[in-house]
């Protein structure tokens, strides 16, 4: 393949262009935005503040809160500025990095949610076990697996992408730098990057969606063996966010990348994407914290600290 340096910036379209919704929109996505760092930085000081959440599965989602933050960040401010300036200029460096720690942070929370299907199982049909199946070091190395492979397959997607040549235009048909589009700009033959970017999406949703099906399978052959209600309502409470949480990933990122770029419309793609860059990261909080006493305890007892301590200064 060619490497494209005839492009030296891009133009972001966006998601409109009738300047009576750009202010209107870009409150929207501030509240957004403000929502998904309050959410996803609050639980992670949560977390590392309450002794009682020191467990393998608050550790996996101050991880997932990470990278929650991460993908998030990665898109949303520009938007935000774009809307409120009017500047949908971004250089090609600016475009890359961006595309890249975009690619990072989504495939680090594929890897993610099948980690917490696994620790799932774990608790669920190895109770006895569970502590020495989920140990510190075993919840280290599966978090920094799930980096490694975010960032190396961001670094395969990323020289794909860019390694191919932009001649025709620099004009791109969305509100950040994303593959769909990028690949619509290129004037050198896609077929290979199609290819490339189909079989390790594929192979990286196969591997990821296997876990948790795998996972699942056993969970629910072990609750359907339980004879207490009670045991039984209180194992699916605990994987009932996680299934809400990789449900909405999954079905929102096969919409998206597992299909031709011949099937896109890039106005479908950018609600799909909006939902996925943005709404996502905003909702895996709150799934997570809803009908979960730990964490509303835990969140309720930092604000008596808090209360307590203003109450001490002044």
């Amino acid at each position: 393949m060619e490497n494209g340096t005839e492009v030296t910036e891009f133009i972001l379209v966006g998601l409109t262009n009738d300047p009576k919704l750009q202010i209107p929109l870009f409150l929207v996505f501030s509240l957004i935005y403000f929502i998904t760092l309050a959410g996803n930085l609050g639980m992670m000081v949560l977390i590392l503040m309450d002794s009682r959440l020191h467990t393998p599965m608050y550790f996996f989602l101050s991880s997932l809160s990470l990278v929650d933050f991460g993908y998030s960040t990665a898109v949303t401010p520009k938007v935000m500025a774009g809307l409120l300036t009017g500047d949908k200029v971004m250089s090609y460096n600016a475009c890359v990095t961006q595309f890249f720690f975009f690619v990072a942070f989504i495939t680090a929370e594929s890897f993610l949610l099948a980690s917490m299907a696994y620790d799932r199982y774990a608790a669920v049909c190895k109770p006895l076990h569970y502590t020495t199946i989920m140990t510190t070091g075993v919840c280290a190395r599966l978090v920094i697996g799930c980096y490694i492979c975010g960032f190396l397959n961001a670094s395969i997607h990323t020289g794909n992408i860019f390694s191919l040549s932009f001649c025709r235009a620099n004009v791109v048909d969305h509100f950040f730098c994303d593959a769909p589009p990028l690949l619509a700009l290129s004037c050198s033959d896609n077929y290979i990057s199609e290819m490339v970017i189909f079989l390790v999406v594929g192979l990286n949703d196969f591997f990821s969606v296997l876990v948790i099906l795998i996972s699942y399978r056993f969970i629910f052959i072990t609750i359907l063996r339980m004879h207490v209600s009670e045991g039984r309502q209180k194992a699916f409470s605990t994987c009932a966010s996680h299934l809400t949480a990789v449900s909405i990933f999954y079905g929102t990122g096969t919409f998206m990348y597992l299909q031709p770029s011949s099937s896109h419309s890039m106005d479908t793609d950018k609600m799909a994407s909006m939902f996925y860059t943005m709404v996502i990261p905003m909702l895996n909080p709150v799934v997570y914290s809803m009908r979960n006493k730990e964490v509303t305890s835990a969140f309720k007892k930092t604000v008596e600290k808090a209360k307590s301590f203003i109450g001490f200064i002044f």
